[in-house]
């Protein structure tokens, strides 16, 4: 009984405590650069080849905001995302919506107790600002 009020504790306060750092890319990378210029440039792993390549292609139409880059410097950032990205798929986007990490169900696996309030309580604008609870290294 003692062992599952303390395991109801942990995950109820699990929200509140600081997460692992996750590997973000350098700020002096040309992704960390252009994307970091915007938001949070997250791991490349959090996405799979082809999803990459889906964002990458579609610059002009980057989550409602017109991202385009010139051709050589969006090469680079694909052939760094395609280099360090995750071998399989990890989002599942709706047919015409580019893959949003967000929604793959491995970070809804890993972030499925933390609501908004835990939000409100880290100041967190929404969830993805990853840095909130993970910080960025370099």
């Amino acid at each position: 009984m003692i062992a599952r009020l303390w395991l109801l504790i942990g995950v109820l306060a699990s929200p509140l405590v600081q997460a692992d750092p996750l590997k973000f890319p350098a700020k002096m990378s040309i992704y960390g650069q252009e994307c970091g210029s915007c938001h949070v440039p997250y791991p490349p792993s959090l996405l799979g080849r082809g999803e990459w390549q889906q964002i990458t292609n579609q610059l002009d139409q980057h989550f409602g905001v017109n991202a385009s880059l010139d051709e050589k410097t969006r090469q680079r950032i694909h052939d760094y995302l395609q280099h360090n990205s995750s071998p399989a798929p990890r989002a599942m986007a709706a047919k015409g919506q580019l893959p949003r990490i967000t929604q793959s169900p491995w970070y809804k696996r890993e972030h499925r107790n933390i609501g908004p309030n835990a939000l409100k309580v880290l100041k967190a604008n929404s969830m993805s600002s990853c840095q909130v609870c993970h910080g960025i290294t370099e």
